[in-house]
């Protein structure tokens, strides 16, 4: 359960990540200038920000390069024409997609600029998915992983899954509401459980959350009470569908004084408010809630997004539908 001083007080354990390239690159197909990006390294650097996420490093025989931006494949020497030797205390990351990566692309840490490498997977995918960690962390990687979907398990089937990552060299276990459908009571509760096992096997716990029913920064806060202490942020919430917690509210709450909130307001106002002026669509929307009222997968109010539709009844009946 939260304590008061886990809110009010200042936790040296958090830390920060902006997964703002990676999901974010989920709306625009990863096409973001080098200008952007070079930009949002420095915004988290001035802010504080301890994990910037360039991306995926998604396998090139599961996915067509020519339809994407480099950073759905986010490879070293892209990464190094932005950060150089990225000699700062910032940190980098990428995700491995279980079933969508090749982990024969990742060199050892010695020889790459990324420091985490973030798997992702589903409940069926954890022998992979530990099979991934267990590479990565032999290559010399800090790693976590975030189990999606998990409003759609069965508790039981997540405290094995919990289990088995417990095993592993795993350093961090990440809450995910891919769905963004759990509020913030049963958030409390899950995120008792993830904290029960990572403390059994001295795990850190980590909180990815959308923003479906526009409570993706309340959960984020919420579990940070309990515990929690990777914190996941999109700048301006840029994510898939309804998009994620806000870095900008997040940096705005946390007591931490490493943070600094102002840098962020200028990075939104100089890239972030132009993409959405550019015609980028992200961010909550009523067939997100929709989605995140019924807990489901957003793939439907994505579709309707893109197609301009207007009609939210018809959407309404059609994904309450029983066939």
């Amino acid at each position: 359960m939260k304590e008061i001083k886990n809110l009010l007080g200042y936790r040296e354990s958090i830390k920060v990540v902006d997964a703002t390239l990676r999901d974010g690159g989920l709306v625009n197909d990863f096409y973001f200038t080098d200008d952007f990006v070079k930009a949002l390294y420095q915004a988290n650097i001035d802010a504080g920000v301890d994990y910037m996420e360039m991306g995926y490093r998604a396998s090139k025989k599961v996915f067509d390069e020519t339809k994407f931006g480099k950073w759905k494949f986010c490879n070293d020497d892209h990464i190094r024409e932005i950060v150089g030797d990225n000699d700062t205390n910032l940190k980098l990351a990428i995700m491995a997609d279980i079933g969508r990566h090749d982990k024969n692309d990742f060199d050892q840490k010695a020889n790459s600029p990324v420091d985490l490498v973030r798997v992702a997977a589903y409940i069926h995918q954890m022998p992979e998915a530990i099979d991934m960690v267990e590479d990565a962390a032999k290559k010399g990687y800090e790693t976590s992983c975030n189990i999606m979907a998990i409003s759609n398990s069965k508790e039981e089937e997540v405290k094995v899954a919990l289990d088995m990552l417990g095993q592993t060299p795993v350093d961090c276990i990440y809450i995910v509401d891919s769905f963004g459908s759990i509020y913030p009571e049963q958030m409390t509760r899950i995120a008792d459980m993830y904290l029960e096992f990572a403390a059994k096997y001295n795990k850190k716990v980590g909180i990815h959350a959308h923003d479906n029913q526009k409570l993706a920064f309340a959960n984020t806060v919420e579990v940070c009470g309990c515990g929690v202490d990777w914190l996941d942020a999109t700048y301006l919430s840029m994510g898939r569908g309804a998009g994620n917690c806000a870095m900008e509210l997040l940096l705005g709450f946390l007591k931490n004084p490493k943070y600094d909130v102002r840098p962020v307001f200028k990075f939104l106002e100089e890239y972030m408010i132009p993409l959405k002026e550019q015609g980028i669509v992200w961010g909550y929307d009523l067939q997100y809630l929709m989605t995140g009222l019924f807990n489901q997968h957003p793939r439907a109010a994505i579709q309707f997004t893109k197609d301009q539709r207007k009609d939210l009844s018809n959407f309404y009946n059609e994904i309450t539908s029983i066939d």
